[in-house]
């Protein structure tokens, strides 16, 4: 009997010890039920308003404590007022730098909650795009509740999708006022004073607002309107066939394009845009093209040659608007040279086939910086096949594609009213679970609070030698590996590692959100060649203890680096700082 008890009694031991580990700092259960801060970025010497809500009463204090590149700059002690905690912190006043800040229990350093802060003058600096597609019928209550949302994600720029009338008109008059209301493309109703709302609602969170539009699109019956036949694009010499974008037959209308070349169109669409910026307080153009055209006429016969035509559109658009900022989306990188080279602040790239490796989709980061000294913001539509039907997102295909996009220095348009899964933005048939929107805020968070460590100016290429005793290592995205790489400032080394170890596809889109979780790795020893002398190492992951940072012992002999990382979820990263900085 006795030992009968002592079986259960150890079985239960067992099973306690089990639960117990299973919650790691990933699933730590706070105090914490709500944080926020007043702006999605601020600029150099204004002050950070925060506010924690609680899940019961407190007078217990809390301890917050402030990151800049993984180092405490700042601490303080704050004490809530019943179940509310307010507080407001100055950063430093150096712009465009990125912040990480941790709210602790003092009653147990094991509860915490984290949220960023960007202090930057431009949002260009480090685009972090957000979209808008519906607008009309929409509760003002509501539209807050989405503006709030996109402010906690750090969203600092709003891409207003299809908001217009039509392209070559994109806002009508009537008695010499805006249209009240009116159809899209896709003849969707939308409504001038929610389209107002909305910006003034981006405004107040220290968002911009961009007005999408293309550059050279017209519906039919555009003559009517002024639009000439000599501005068109036309498939064949001869000039008897525009070309034309088809778009289904319960739409407004196929787009007819014109020669965005063309001083005369240029100085049409311009005095339309003008129009727009004299109505609405829209702080800037986010415009769009359909891709290569293949051979493509003037109307006098001639050869189009289309890229040059963007340069030449978007220089004159500078030009023009020299205190609005513009963005041109280059689908699959095309035109994105004469873009880069007309001025764009940072490269924004639609991705279709064959572009469908998690490899070649970080090679458009990479080439877009090492070609352009640029940033890089993805329009990148995940889970795209299972997109037409109800459903939810699939974790892991979000969060490995993310993770790539992050590390590698670049943002992912993807968080609207819901999350983009297809190039009609309107599409919302796919949810995002509470599970996964929860991760994508540590990933946010994440990569506002070490973006100078992500994507800042001082950040260079830099070569990797490194191995494992216990994990196959990559130095590409290959199946079945740990990917690792590596940039650096004049005082660190920043090697990222990426777990494709057991994933069930290469696909960075996960299509048919098939994408299965790694296997989590523990206890992996790591070993790199590094000949200046280390003075310490710490990592960093968006998947565990809310993205803070946490020293790494290591032992340096003989130029070689050896450290072990105490697990590996979807990505980790590591500093390796150097002594006499």
């Amino acid at each position: 009997m006795r030992t009968k008890i002592l079986m259960i009694l150890f079985f239960l031991v067992v099973v306690l010890l089990f639960v117990f580990q299973s919650f790691d700092s990933r699933d730590e259960s706070t105090e914490i039920e709500h944080l926020s801060k007043d702006q999605a970025k601020y600029q150099p010497g204004n002050e950070v308003h925060f506010n924690a809500q609680l899940n019961h009463n407190s007078s217990t204090a809390f301890i917050v404590n402030y990151y800049y590149k993984g180092t405490k700059i700042d601490q303080m002690k704050v004490t809530p007022e019943e179940s509310v905690m307010e507080w407001k912190w100055k950063p430093p006043e150096t712009d465009h730098q990125g912040y990480l800040v941790e709210v602790l229990s003092s009653s147990t350093d094991k509860e915490r909650e984290t949220i960023a802060v960007d202090v930057s003058s431009s949002w260009t600096a480090f685009p972090r795009y957000g979209f808008l597609s519906h607008f009309s019928g929409i509760e003002y209550d509501q539209q807050q509740k989405v503006m709030d949302t996109l402010a906690r994600f750090h969203i600092n720029a709003i891409q207003f999708y299809d908001w217009h009338d039509e392209h070559h008109q994109p806002l009508k008059f009537e008695n010499e006022k805006p249209l009240d209301r009116w159809a899209n493309i896709a003849s969707e109703p939308v409504e001038f004073k929610t389209v107002e709302e909305y910006i003034d609602l981006a405004h107040h969170h220290g968002m911009q607002a961009m007005a999408y539009n293309l550059l050279y699109g017209t519906l039919s019956g555009a003559e009517h309107d002024g639009v000439r036949p000599e501005w068109y694009v036309y498939k064949d010499k001869s000039t008897t066939a525009v070309d034309r974008h088809a778009l289904p037959d319960n739409w407004k209308s196929d787009i007819f394009l014109t020669d965005p070349g063309n001083p005369a169109w240029q100085n049409y669409i311009f005095e339309k845009q003008q129009t727009v910026y004299d109505a609405l307080s829209f702080d800037g153009w986010h415009i769009d093209q359909l891709g290569d055209r293949g051979d493509v006429f003037k109307h006098s016969g001639d050869p189009l040659w289309m890229k040059q035509s963007y340069q030449y559109f978007l220089e004159a658009v500078r030009e023009r608007f020299p205190d609005y900022s513009f963005i041109m989306n280059a689908v699959n990188q095309y035109g994105q040279e004469e873009i880069s080279n007309a001025g764009a602040p940072f490269l924004y790239t639609e991705v279709w086939d064959p572009i469908t490796t998690y490899e070649q989709l970080k090679n458009i980061i990479i080439e877009n910086k090492q070609k352009w000294n640029k940033n890089t913001v993805l329009a990148a539509y995940m889970n795209y096949d299972r997109a037409d039907q109800e459903g939810a997102f699939n974790l892991p295909g979000i969060l490995l594609t993310d993770a790539l996009i992050f590390a590698h220095g670049g943002a992912h348009i993807e968080l609207g009213e819901h999350m983009l899964s297809k190039e009609y933005f309107p599409n919302d048939h796919l949810m995002m679970t509470k599970d996964l929107k929860e991760r994508l805020l540590h990933y946010y968070d994440f990569m506002v609070g070490y973006q100078n460590l992500l994507r800042g100016h001082e950040l260079s290429p830099d070569e990797l030698a490194i191995s494992s005793n216990t994990v196959n290592v990559s130095l590409q995205p290959e199946k079945g590996s740990v990917y690792a790489f590596s940039k650096k400032t004049k005082d660190k080394k920043i090697v990222h590692v990426l777990n494709f170890t057991d994933v069930e596809h290469m696909n960075w889109r996960d299509p048919n959100d098939t994408q299965k979780k790694p296997e989590e790795k523990k206890d992996i020893s790591m070993q790199v060649d590094e000949t200046r002398q280390v003075d310490k190492v710490w990592m960093a992951s968006p998947d565990s203890k809310k993205g803070v940072p946490v020293p790494v012992e290591f032992d340096q002999t003989d130029g070689r680096l050896s450290f072990t990382l105490p697990h590996l979820e979807y990505w980790n990263m590591i500093a390796i700082e150097y002594k006499g900085k």
